[in-house]
């Protein structure tokens, strides 16, 4: 049994990374772009903490 037996990462399914999150809301403005205000804040992509980014868990 040279190969360690892995599992699918549970809370990125596979995909190495966790998509961000977009908050919208209308009261507050968000970032300026131009002359035009965009009301949604979204966070950047990151790598997954369960994983460390390799996509499966042991």
């Amino acid at each position: 049994m040279a190969d360690e037996t892995k599992k699918v990462c549970p809370e990125c399914n596979g995909d190495k990374k966790i998509d961000g999150t977009c908050v919208c809301n209308m009261e507050w403005r968000g970032t300026q772009k131009g002359d035009e205000w965009d009301d949604c804040q979204c966070s950047k992509e990151e790598t997954c903490p369960v994983c460390q980014g390799t996509g499966f868990v042991s």
